[in-house]
């Protein structure tokens, strides 16, 4: 059986779906999504979810000021079944130590030059907002009102739905095996059931298992697969009390915490330095007993109030991470097969303008958006030399900035 379509988009997780959405958004509703398994069952549903635009990087911090009014405004985006895609407005607060001041200064600037709502903070307001926190080793703070925290499996979700509603056929339980070629144009994709799709544009959203995928063709998309780890926290507070936290990033014993809607914290590690590869069809899905023993050291140290606090559970994911810890949004050397993978943890927060971006390229082959060039998110820029970094890097952090 052979099928048609304008658009293929191969993967269905939080990115997939996305350009799903936005394409339908533009008119382009002729598209099938090929899911191999289920809708967010990938990494999409490993997510921590935190939404912030405190980027050093011009074109992600427009990108996720540019998402944060999706996940705001669910109805006028997802249409008005949507009730909850998850999105708790708690705030996001970021610290850093003296050697960091003037990095976060410059890039609170420059964030705010592209749109985003973000200030710098009293530590007294810091106090007040995390009366568990220990500030002394901190010499600024960053304070966003309309950052917290979502939930990228119901956003993808959501994304999906709304573009089946549009026309868009979202095939789960499709496994994309092949590329089809003429020449160096893609002409189609082929499914491990042997059915054929024929279309002249192809969008690459498969993430961690990107780089395999696309080798066979010529295409590197340079992306390593890191293992990350979440422990979940009971508090020993109230959940009210929880519930008023906002996200708060420790770019000085570089970890991240926030609160979960059931009451529980959750505990991210922001230290990159040193990763560890995995295999993303398996790999632990737990915390490790040293990572555990990092948690408590860390958590303990940065927030002795927490007095009865306990570790109430864990697990793992994967980031597919580029070079330059920034993702890949291009052409490929392919006419018509366009790709979007190596977000490096980045992915959740911007989904929405990544989506607008990919559709931006099928369309016009251009982004729409003055302040998000589609250069800097080239596949070549690695070859030529030009990473994407942001120029206020943070020691110790530069990583996830």
């Amino acid at each position: 059986m052979r099928q048609t379509a304008d658009v293929v988009i191969i993967g269905g997780g939080i990115e997939g779906a996305s350009a799903a959405w936005a394409l339908a958004a533009r008119g382009v509703t002729d598209v099938v999504v090929c899911e191999r398994n289920t809708v967010g069952a990938g990494m999409t549903g490993k997510s921590s979810g935190v939404v912030r635009c405190h980027y050093g990087v011009s074109s992600l911090a427009a990108m996720a000021t540019a998402s944060l009014e999706v996940f705001e405004n669910p109805q006028s985006h997802f249409g008005e079944d949507v009730t909850d895609i998850g999105f708790r407005q708690s705030g996001y607060v970021v610290g850093v130590g003296e050697q960091n001041v003037d990095a976060l200064r410059k890039s609170l600037a420059a964030q705010r030059a592209v749109g985003v709502q973000t200030e710098e903070i009293d530590p007294a307001e810091v106090a007040r907002l995390w009366p568990h926190a220990d500030l002394t080793p901190f010499g600024a703070f960053g304070w966003e009102a309309r950052g917290g925290y979502g939930d990228a499996y119901l956003t993808a979700q959501a994304f999906s739905a709304s573009a089946r509603a549009a026309g868009v056929r979202i095939r789960q339980g499709a496994e994309v095996t092949d590329l089809l070629l003429d020449g160096d144009r893609v002409t189609g994709v082929r499914l491990r059931d042997g059915q054929a799709i024929a279309a002249e544009r192809v969008v690459v959203a498969t993430g961690v298992w990107t780089r395999p995928f696309l080798a066979p063709y010529g295409v590197d998309v340079p992306i390593e697969v890191v293992r990350e780890q979440i422990v979940l926290i009971a508090p020993g507070i109230e959940k009210c009390v929880v519930d008023r936290l906002p996200v708060f990033s420790d770019l000085v014993s570089l970890q991240y915490i926030r609160p979960e809607p059931n009451g529980e914290l959750l505990f991210g590690n922001s230290d990159l330095s040193h990763c560890e590869t995995a295999d993303p069809d398996g790999y632990l899905n737990r915390a490790t007993e040293q990572f555990v023993d990092l948690v408590v050291d860390r958590v303990g140290t940065r927030f002795p109030g927490l007095t009865d606090a306990a570790i109430s559970g864990s697990y793992a994911g994967c980031y597919d991470v580029t070079p330059d810890w920034n993702p890949v949004i291009s052409p490929t050397g392919i006419d018509g097969l366009l790709v979007a993978a190596g977000f490096s943890g980045h992915g959740f927060k911007i989904a929405p303008a990544v989506g607008r971006l990919v559709a931006d390229l099928v369309i016009d082959g251009a982004s729409a958006d003055a302040r998000i060039p589609a250069s800097d998110f080239r596949l070549t820029r690695f070859a030529d030399g030009a990473p994407l970094r942001s120029p206020y890097p943070y020691v110790g952090a530069g990583e996830m900035r």
